[in-house]
C-alpha cells in the first residue's frame, strides 16, 4: 500500500501544482478585463464570465503594443512616454531600474541567463550551478584585480531568489546544459539530473 501510495503521489502532486500555477496565471490575468468599459464585460454581455478571456486580452494587449512600438511612428510615441516618466522624481528611479533590469533579461542581443556555469560555493570545497549574467561594470572594475564575470546563484527549491557574485572567470566553468535544464536540476535539488553528454575528443 505504501508503494502505491507514493506512485499515485508522485503522479497527482505534479499534475496539481501545474494545475494550481495555471489557474493563479489565468486568474491574474483574468483581471485584465477590469480596463473594459462596464457595458462591455463578459458577464454583462453573456450572463457569465468566461474564464481565460483576460489571458487572451492580455496576450493581445502585449503583441499589439509589440507590433506599435516597432514602427516610427510607435516608436517616438514610446520615446516621449518614458521622457515624461523620467521627469516624475520617484517614478523615474524606480521605471529606469525596473527597464534596465528587463532589457537585459528580455533582449535577444543580450547574453544574460543563456549560459550555465559550475562555480565553488559556498567554499572552495562544494559547487553549484550558477548563471553568467556578464561582467562587472562602473566603478566596480575599478576595484577588482584580474578577468572577473558577474555570475546569479539561484536558491533551491525557488529559483526566483538567490546571490549576485563577482568572480574570477578561470574559477567559473562554463556547462555543456541548457538554463532550462539547469533550471529543473537546481529546482528538483538535483533529483531531475540532465542527459549525460559523452565529452568530445
Amino acid at each position: 500500500m505504501r508503494k502505491y501510495f507514493i506512485t499515485g503521489l508522485l503522479i497527482l502532486v505534479p499534475i496539481a501544482i501545474t494545475a494550481w500555477v495555471l489557474n493563479a496565471v489565468i486568474s491574474t490575468m483574468d483581471q485584465s478585463l477590469l480596463i473594459l468599459p462596464e457595458r462591455w464585460q463578459p458577464h454583462n454581455i453573456v450572463g457569465f464570465d468566461i474564464p481565460g478571456l483576460g489571458t487572451i486580452l492580455t496576450i493581445a494587449i502585449v503583441f499589439v503594443t509589440g507590433l506599435l512600438a516597432n514602427n516610427l511612428i510607435g516608436n517616438y510615441f514610446v520615446r516621449l512616454w518614458e521622457r515624461l516618466l523620467h521627469r516624475i522624481p520617484v517614478v523615474s528611479s524606480l521605471y529606469g531600474s525596473v527597464k534596465q533590469v528587463s532589457d537585459t533579461l528580455f533582449s535577444s542581443s543580450g547574453n544574460a541567463f543563456r549560459k550555465a556555469v559550475l562555480i565553488p560555493y559556498p567554499h572552495a570545497d562544494s559547487y553549484t550551478i550558477a548563471f553568467l549574467t556578464g561582467t562587472p561594470g562602473g566603478d566596480v572594475k575599478n576595484h577588482l584585480l584580474g578577468d572577473f564575470v558577474s555570475v546569479y546563484v539561484p536558491t533551491t527549491p525557488n529559483p526566483t531568489s538567490g546571490f549576485f557574485l563577482m568572480m574570477e572567470r578561470s574559477k567559473v566553468v562554463e556547462l555543456d546544459m541548457s538554463v532550462d535544464a539547469a533550471l529543473k536540476y537546481i529546482v528538483s535539488m538535483g533529483v531531475v539530473a540532465p542527459e549525460h553528454s559523452p565529452t568530445k575528443i
